[in-house]
């Protein structure tokens, strides 16, 4: 699935009673890129995630994909426009093959099918979940998963069932990869295996956005970086400029931590990615 203006948020702000936890937030996450969000705990990004989710309803702004206003669907409905935020897999006994075939064969009877009457297009809807197996196996191999592939997703180790969160995802075809601390628990082979494939999904044409509390993990692998501190998007743009920028590293420092340093420059960011500062 393709959109080609990307994900669009617009002045976003949510209010919980007297407290503003999102202030007039705005991002952009275009395809073919990877684009973080990053922040102290207590900043905003999971509220404003649940906004673009379509699971909170903000007292102000706007949520666009391509060309359409998502503002005020609900958040299966952004799931099949194309928005798929990566989550732990549901309990039960699935294997984690299961798992990902059942996301598969979903999201083959739900997507939109071209046809000129309601029954090519249901016959296209059938074809589309008759693939749905060999799509999650395909997924499955691409995120390294075949040897925990027949094994309960509910007892798999903690990496393992953050990636099938990821394979469940990826097997919705989307437009927009959401994924909020994904590096939390892989071994270091796992996360370095992640940060390429995120980059591959992005040169195919996805945009990708990654949630992170640190600076560190993201550094090496997006091409830009938005920082929200207070509910307030501080800085945006080139992840080397950003690391640099006095009210990042304030950010942290009254958070209690360091801004880390650099571990690789493949995320410098595109060079005309300019960096933008709210008001203070």
């Amino acid at each position: 699935m393709t959109a080609a203006e990307g994900l669009r948020v617009r002045d976003v702000t949510v209010r919980f009673g007297r407290l503003t936890a999102v202030d007039g937030a705005a991002l952009t996450a275009p395809p073919g890129t990877v684009t973080g969000l990053v922040g102290p705990d207590g900043a905003g990004k999971t509220t404003l995630c649940d906004v673009i989710a379509g699971l909170r309803r903000p007292a102000a702004g706007t949520v666009h994909l391509g060309g359409a206003d998502l503002t005020g669907s609900a958040a299966r409905e952004r799931a099949r426009r194309g928005i798929a935020r990566a989550a732990p897999a549901p309990a039960g006994s699935r294997t984690v093959r299961e798992v990902v075939r059942a996301a598969a064969a979903r999201h083959a009877l739900t997507r939109e099918q071209p046809g000129r009457t309601a029954r090519d297009r249901w016959r296209r809807r059938l074809d589309a979940r008759r693939d749905a197996g060999p799509r999650a196996d395909e997924i499955i191999a691409r995120l390294g998963m075949e040897e925990y592939a027949d094994r309960c997703a509910r007892t798999a180790p903690p990496g393992i069932a953050l990636l099938t969160g990821l394979a469940r995802a990826l097997a919705a075809d989307p437009a927009v990869l959401l994924l909020d601390e994904p590096w939390a628990g892989l071994p270091e082979r796992r996360a370095r295996a992640l940060e390429v494939l995120l980059r591959d999904l992005a040169a195919g044409g996805l945009a990708v956005l990654v949630v992170e509390r640190e600076l560190e993990p993201v550094l090496g692998v997006c091409d830009v970086l938005h920082v929200l501190d207070g509910g307030r998007m501080i800085a945006a743009g080139a992840p080397a400029e950003v690391r640099a920028d006095p009210r990042v590293r304030d950010a942290y420092r009254d958070a209690g931590r360091g801004v880390t340093t650099c571990r690789s420059t493949a995320g410098a960011g595109p060079a005309r990615a300019g960096l933008r500062r709210t008001p203070s």
